[in-house]
């Protein structure tokens, strides 16, 4: 029966956008504390030829406030030609961002990361296309040549040996580097996300305990796996050594994300959006008549819920037209980094504001449940 692969196919499609939405890859969440310095590990070997390795960074989960490690894995490339270009993070409006990877025909910007296996923070040394097939540098790639004959040795700087373990771009401490003319061409071609086992991948690193930066201290008991999702594989490779002392925030409740962070649940159902621009936001349902059985008291109140929600409209009617503005503003421009900078900052702006919209709303039923209990208590 057909259904089944075609439900099977629409699971691996909805995990890939709930990766997205629910955990660090989504371009935008801001962090206020960076992430610990890549851990020192080895590469497992390659499984088979087409697999290209994408090396492991660490993410953010915001249900737990912590970061996590998604370790590195060889993965099949989705078609012939393309490469990985891996995600980083990065520093911007006083928060760390993180830019998603993805697949393409040329190796793009990554943040000057020093990630290894060929990633020596700018192009990839770690192999080539050639006639349909992929060539493995063997320098920098553990190949079985028993199983794979098309590799080559190119010598490059070994990862092993760099003392850069530095996991962001910009800020204090973080990596100084910027886009080459190539990277702005790599980062106008035709790209491919992240394909569906990667976003299983990712998911599973992120259930796993073992995995928060919080309980390993930046040294992950599973630093790399030979495929996707395999973290129980007899061939993982555990981390070595930690990049550098992780000494995570003393309250990393203060050091939420300021996007994408819950709220308290709110009686009109009312939720922060994950939409990345104000014209993308609908606009909220006036608040229902307060009715308390005063009628005094429910006008009071009707006029507070209509003064806020006049002046939520109004920060909504500026925010839009402020991001407007600006895209006006790149229209005129061909900075593909840029565009990048300006789309991440809009996110930000667009998701504080439904955070703090939310808030505002809990904060004004919060004052106002308590006295409608206290009117309605009879007299004694």
């Amino acid at each position: 029966m057909r259904i089944i692969p075609f439900i099977r196919s629409l699971l691996l499609v909805l995990l890939v956008i709930f990766v997205s939405a629910a955990a660090f890859s989504q371009v935008g969440i801001s962090i206020t504390f960076g992430p610990p310095a890549l851990p020192v590990y080895e590469q497992p070997l390659c499984p088979q030829e087409g697999y290209l390795w994408t090396p492991g960074y660490w993410a953010y989960d915001d249900d737990a406030g912590d970061y996590y490690w998604v370790p590195g894995t060889w993965v099949e490339a989705p078609e012939i030609g393309v490469l990985w270009t891996p995600g980083y993070w990065g520093w911007g409006d006083e928060g760390f961002f993180f830019n998603e990877g993805y697949w393409g025909p040329h190796v793009g910007f990554y943040g000057g990361i020093v990630y290894g296996f060929g990633y020596f923070g700018e192009g990839y040394e770690g192999g080539r296309w050639d006639n349909g097939r992929f060539f493995y540098n063997r320098s920098v790639n553990n190949v079985n040549v028993v199983n794979i004959h098309n590799v080559y040795n190119t010598t490059v700087i070994n990862n092993t040996t760099t003392v850069n373990r530095v996991s962001y771009n910009g800020g204090n401490g973080g990596i100084n580097a910027r886009p080459r003319p190539e990277d702005e061409i790599a980062a106008r071609e035709r790209h491919i996300p992240p394909v569906p086992v990667q976003a299983q991948h990712i998911q599973t690193a992120r259930t796993n305990p073992q995995l928060r930066a919080s309980v390993n201290q930046g040294k992950p008991p599973i630093a790399a796996t030979p495929r996707p999702g395999a973290l129980n594989d007899r061939a993982v490779v555990p981390a070595k050594a930690p990049g550098a002392p992780y000494h995570p925030p003393a309250n990393r409740a203060a050091s939420q994300p300021r996007t994408n962070t819950p709220a308290p649940r709110l009686e009109n159902n009312v939720s922060p959006s994950t939409a990345s621009h104000a014209k993308d936001i609908q606009p909220h349902p006036r608040p229902a008549s307060p009715n308390t059985g005063n009628p005094k008291l429910d006008q009071k109140y009707q006029q507070q819920q209509e003064k806020l929600y006049a002046r939520q409209e109004q920060d909504h009617q500026k925010l839009q037209q402020k991001q407007e503005q600006d895209h006006r503003r790149l229209s005129q421009q061909a900075s593909p980094a840029r565009n990048q900078q300006i789309e991440q900052k809009h996110q930000q702006q667009t998701q504080q504001m439904e955070q703090r919209h939310t808030q505002q709303q809990q904060n004004l039923q919060n004052r106002q449940q308590p006295a409608s209990r206290n009117q309605s208590k009879p007299n004694k």
